[in-house]
């Protein structure tokens, strides 16, 4: 796993499943949230931070989530996010879910506009750049 790379590890629990035990679809979208927000506190960056100190919000522009098998109840699940891309203005993560033993479920991304606090596009401040990767 890369610098810009983190694993969280989660467990399926029975409210994330239908009644045949299989995951809904959205609950992905949720489990990449989870890997997210973790990915950017192993960087060095609290979201709660970010928005209360600065009034930078990271708003989804574009969500994209490809199903490969099932993920099942109680079953562990390892959620890989990576920093994809990085500029002032958009950032991009990268996903994969992938059961403990092995399986890849699914893989996908999301890309987020950095907004001010009346939801305007704005740039990300310098002092954030660092940690996501991005060269003045």
């Amino acid at each position: 796993m890369s610098l810009r790379a983190h694993e969280s590890l989660l467990r399926v629990r029975y409210a994330e499943t239908d009644q045949m035990g299989v995951v809904y679809y959205a609950n992905y979208l949720v489990w990449m949230e989870v890997g997210r927000v973790e990915l950017c506190r192993s960087l060095g960056i609290e979201y709660r931070d970010m928005e209360r100190d600065d009034g930078v919000l990271l708003t989804v522009a574009e969500a994209n989530c490809r199903y490969l098998q099932p993920a099942l109840y109680d079953e562990e699940v390892l959620v890989e996010t990576r920093l994809e891309q990085a500029h002032p203005k958009m950032v991009k993560f990268a996903y994969s879910m992938r059961a403990r033993a092995g399986r890849l479920l699914a893989t996908g991304y999301t890309k987020h506009v950095f907004c001010n606090r009346e939801l305007k596009p704005t740039r990300l401040p310098e002092k954030y750049w660092p940690h996501f990767g991005i060269q003045k």
